[in-house]
């Protein structure tokens, strides 16, 4: 027997709401959707009017109904965004290149001028190059630190004023997750706050209007509105620490269908005793982006690949000083062994 929308439209449901268990039909699922994020926009006064915001674009499901829900709400509430894309290029043969395209097909279906930066003009360097050096072990540290500082970057180019990113709301219930399980206090407050950055601190801001948006959602949104996005898994991702605590949370689902935004709540709660060393945010003395350490984490990297020390910024600082000072006093000794000859 058909079962009657929820949204009292007159038509017949075709479909549950993971998010509220609501029987709904299609347009009223739509609305359902944009209606929340457009809340939590206004709600958390993400953007201001005459603002130029750059979405996050990297192809997928997220940064793909992002684009369009953005465009939607931007010309539904007259927001006044003047709204740009910018993708980074990691460099990942047959990943990467190929999602790039799915961003230049976003360009001209949203309308919306597209910068691209890749890894290589950045920093001399791509994922594949690295991946051969680093292995496989550690490969997600490098991407993740760079496509971060890549996206500072990139909105500094572009001169926005803020970077709207595609992250929902699995997304950041699995790094509560992972900042519980690493004991990482710092990163456990901040991943849950929905804005991060300030001009005042000299950076620019990110936002996350997909917060509280969940993961099949998306999903179901993109298929019923058949938005063209990229859906291939990262090559290098299988061996992700990520993967782990996602498997975790979707068992926990399972058995507690709320676990997502409790997760989220319970870090968005949490307070960090006083007497708890917390890293200052800064602006790094090489690069002048923002870090939390002298020189930050993307320059430590950098400088370990261009030294041929590509483990020295994986792990405690104290082990990465110990590899300088040996490589270091080798090179010294090769020196003197040099001059010794003539």
């Amino acid at each position: 027997m058909p079962v009657s929308c929820s949204g009292k439209c007159g038509r017949n449901a075709f479909m549950r709401r993971p998010k509220t268990n609501d029987a709904l039909c299609r347009d009223c699922f739509f609305l359902a959707f944009e209606t929340e994020i457009h809340n939590t926009i206004q709600q958390e006064q993400l953007f201001r009017a005459g603002e130029k915001v750059a979405i996050a674009a990297s192809g997928g499901k997220d940064s793909t109904v992002l684009a369009h829900v953005m465009k939607v709400l931007n010309e539904r509430y007259n927001y006044g965004l003047n709204l740009v894309l910018l993708s980074i290029d990691e460099g990942i043969t047959g990943y990467r290149d190929d999602s790039l395209k799915t961003v230049a097909q976003n360009r001209d279906d949203y309308g919306m001028p597209l910068r691209i930066l890749s890894y290589q003009e950045l920093y001399g360097w791509t994922m594949d190059r690295i991946v051969a050096e680093i292995g496989r072990s550690n490969n997600c540290t490098f991407c993740g630190v760079f496509r971060r500082q890549a996206l500072d970057r990139g909105a500094r180019l572009m001169e926005v004023d803020c970077v709207a990113t595609g992250h929902n709301a699995d997304d950041i219930a699995e790094t509560v997750i992972m900042n519980i399980l690493r004991g990482d206090t710092a990163r456990l407050r901040r991943c849950c706050d929905i804005k991060t950055g300030s001009k005042a601190n000299d950076t620019i801001p990110r936002v996350k209007p997909l917060k509280y948006s969940y993961e099949k959602e998306i999903v179901m949104y993109a298929h019923f509105k058949k938005l063209v996005y990229f859906s291939t898994e990262c090559v290098f991702a299988p061996n992700a620490y990520r993967g782990h605590a996602r498997a975790f949370l979707k068992d926990l689902e399972k058995v507690r269908p709320s676990a997502i935004m409790d997760i989220i709540h319970a870090g968005e709660q949490l307070q960090i005793k006083g007497t708890v060393k917390k890293p200052v945010r800064g602006i790094c003395g090489r690069c002048g982006f923002v870090s939390s350490q002298q020189p930050c984490k993307a320059c430590v990297l950098l400088e370990g690949l261009n030294r041929g020390l590509p483990k020295l910024g994986i792990g405690k600082k104290s082990k990465g000083d110990r590899m300088v000072a040996l490589q270091e006093q080798q090179l010294r000794e090769k020196a003197r062994l040099v001059k010794n000859d003539f």
